[in-house]
């Protein structure tokens, strides 16, 4: 379970979940990271190794997407304990738990993200995440979930942003404005911040964790921009690497 729970943590990081390492392999993705890591991995500059303690269970296992994935196949093929809800669409998060081998159903918030506004990026990605838990479980009946005997149900939600000069980037809206991002990123420095809450149905507990990372980027050809901006238009440049996790914000 503490090595399932520590994958699962991955999932508030970004869609595509793509290490920036070229030599290690990816899966396809037309997202716009998975895109520039597969045609372009010079592009991405290594990321500064994360600071974790000799004691972290992440230090010990690896962060990278091959050792992860060697973690989650090491799992015993039992029973699953737990009935599991992914409170989102996005199809990389999908992804990462069936990679896992995790059985879970799709439920989506639908909450009009741009209402709930932060000016810290922490607080911004951490009520977003709550918003969307409470969304879905006001649509539930949470009698179903607490009787007797059943397996506990926990419900995940996140949320991740990118911070360029000070300013919290989500989905740009138009086309123009996705290539003014990725202009910007070029030969340039960002940030991600990202919001992971898992609350159990059954107890009524909940628990949340951040998680950040600092990434730089070699210049990024106008032509390359222009193909990550046809392809992948809406997705926000969320780019995948090592990171470090604070600890869980949440008790009981």
């Amino acid at each position: 379970m503490k090595m399932a729970n520590m994958q699962i943590s991955q999932l508030g990081r970004w869609p595509g979940f793509i290490p920036a390492h070229p030599n290690k392999p990816s899966s396809s993705s037309t997202s716009p990271e998975s895109l520039l890591h597969n045609s372009h991995p010079h592009l991405l500059a290594t990321p500064t190794p994360p600071r974790l303690s000799s004691s972290s269970p992440e230090q010990k296992l690896g962060s990278s997407r091959g050792e992860l994935l060697m973690a989650a196949a090491s799992i015993p093929a039992n029973p699953q304990p737990f009935k599991l809800i992914l409170g989102s669409s996005s199809v990389a998060r999908k992804h990462i738990l069936t990679e896992m081998g995790l059985q879970f159903e799709v439920m989506t918030a639908d909450i009009d993200e741009k209402s709930i506004r932060r000016e810290d990026p922490d607080e911004l990605v951490t009520v977003l995440a709550e918003a969307k838990a409470d969304a879905i479980i006001s649509r539930l009946n949470i009698a179903d979930y607490q009787k007797e005997g059943d397996l506990p149900t926990l419900l995940i939600t996140s949320d991740i942003v990118v911070v360029h000069e000070g300013i919290i980037r989500e989905k740009p809206t138009t086309k123009e404005e996705a290539r003014q991002f990725l202009n910007g990123y070029s030969g340039g420095h960002v940030s991600t911040v990202g919001s992971v809450v898992v609350t159990n149905l059954t107890t009524g507990k909940r628990f949340g964790s951040l998680d950040k990372a600092e990434v730089y980027f070699h210049d990024i050809p106008d032509e390359v921009i222009e193909n990550l901006n046809e392809a992948s238009f809406g997705i926000p440049f969320r780019p995948s690497i090592q990171s470090r996790s604070s600890p869980p914000k949440y008790g009981p």
